[in-house]
């Protein structure tokens, strides 16, 4: 028995030593992951790293799926850190939290919301953790909403293809929610998104001195376009 514990840990820490190495791979040579140039690094036989890790897409996808878990733990403890009827202030938490969460992580967002891998295609499972932040983001439009404190706008400008097809998201993630709704709040976070990559990008770079400050700017704005009360 002590020796199977003893014969786990060792394990663990090897496998905690594979994902150190190839995230600073991550930082230098970008989703180009090799499990070579990992094994090198830690003196390892090339073989012997397959032991741990059976494809350089089982490596990646522990790398993503733990990336997107650390995300979502930032959004939701920052939003969860402001009182519940605050749903202005819920909403820039939650995205001052993700934009400091990818630039203190830059290589790891890249792997989330970055280039495609070449020949990569992520497995089911990381659909879940990667819904988090975006849910986080809906919920507070749904609290308003169940709060009375949020208006849904009208629907009339929604084609209705896209309001089928938002009745469909609806129905599977928050329901009751209007299309229209559930559009700028999608609208929202796909703004949040673009505002970071764009910055840790460098597509802002040189243009923009005071990005702190534009940053609360943008996000300010899809408040307004949601409706969330000042």
């Amino acid at each position: 028995m002590v020796a199977n514990s003893l014969r786990a840990r060792v394990r663990a820490e090897m496998i905690d030593e594979i994902k150190a190495a190839a995230r600073r791979h991550l930082a230098t040579d970008g989703a180009n992951l090799s499990l070579r140039a990992v094994a090198r690094e830690l003196g390892m036989a090339s073989s012997a790293i397959y032991r741990y890790f059976p494809s350089r897409d089982d490596l990646l996808t522990t790398l993503i799926l733990e990336a997107y878990v650390a995300l979502g733990d930032a959004v939701e403890a920052a939003d969860a850190a402001v009182d519940r009827d605050d749903l202005r202030g819920r909403w820039f938490a939650s995205c001052r939290a993700a934009r400091a969460w990818a630039l203190a992580n830059p290589s790891e967002y890249a792997l989330l919301y970055g280039s495609p891998v070449p020949g990569y295609a992520a497995p089911d499972d990381t659909v879940e953790p990667a819904m988090r932040p975006p849910m986080t983001l809906l919920g507070i439009a749904r609290d308003g909403l169940a709060a009375g404190q949020l208006t849904p706008p009208p629907a009339a400008d929604l084609p209705q293809p896209v309001r089928d097809d938002l009745a469909d998201i609806a129905a599977s993630l928050v329901p009751g929610m209007p299309a229209a709704l559930l559009a700028r709040g999608m609208a929202g976070w796909t703004q949040l998104f673009g505002l970071i990559s764009f910055e840790l990008f460098g597509r802002i770079k040189g243009g923009l001195s005071h990005r702190d400050d534009y940053f609360d700017h943008q996000i300010a704005l899809m408040a307004d376009l949601i409706g969330l009360p000042r």
